[in-house]
């Protein structure tokens, strides 16, 4: 991770990184702090006026530290689901509908209303995505809300189809 990264090169190697320089330095958030996917990180912190950009790269450097304890493997996943993990697809009904893992549970409004209901929020939730995007912000919302022990799947369900179970699968959005 470097000052001259662009934006996009920086979100592709560490995708929690908008997350993190949002939440510690009000940079990506909103169209009066946001950046282009070619603007280079020590010109948005500039721009930003944020801390210098060597204190921003350690914030991004623990923050990415943080989301690797976070995500699990495929393989890692299946087997917290054998043994009574919830398995919760974040992805679209379309997307979901297509193709899921079996016993998955499609997050929903509903299912989000159920969910923060529940008093037990240490029962382990595995998150999983298309394919490990968005996956991590996901996280990172149920962490927040109280739940102790939350993973995400590494590489989402383009990982499981390849890791766990090939008869799933895999697709493309266009």
């Amino acid at each position: 991770m470097t000052a001259d990264m662009t934006m996009a090169e920086l979100l592709e190697a560490y995708p929690g990184a908008q997350r993190a320089l949002f939440r510690h330095f009000h940079i990506g958030g909103c169209a009066s702090c946001g950046f282009r996917p070619e603007e280079k990180l020590a010109d948005v912190c500039a721009r930003n006026d944020a801390p210098p950009v060597e204190e921003v790269l350690t914030v991004l450097q623990a923050a990415h530290e943080e989301d690797e304890r976070v995500l699990v493997s495929a393989v890692d996943a299946a087997e917290a689901v054998r043994g009574g993990a919830r398995l919760i697809d974040i992805r679209t009904r379309e997307e979901f509908d297509a193709v899921h893992v079996a016993g998955a549970e499609l997050f929903s409004q509903d299912f989000l209303q159920a969910i923060m209901a529940s008093p037990d929020k240490s029962r382990t939730l595995i998150l999983i995505d298309h394919t490990g995007r968005r996956v991590l912000d996901a996280a990172a919302y149920f962490t927040g809300h109280g739940f102790s022990d939350v993973r995400a799947v590494r590489g989402g369900i383009d990982a499981w189809s390849q890791e766990v179970d090939t008869s799933l699968p895999r697709y493309t959005l266009e």
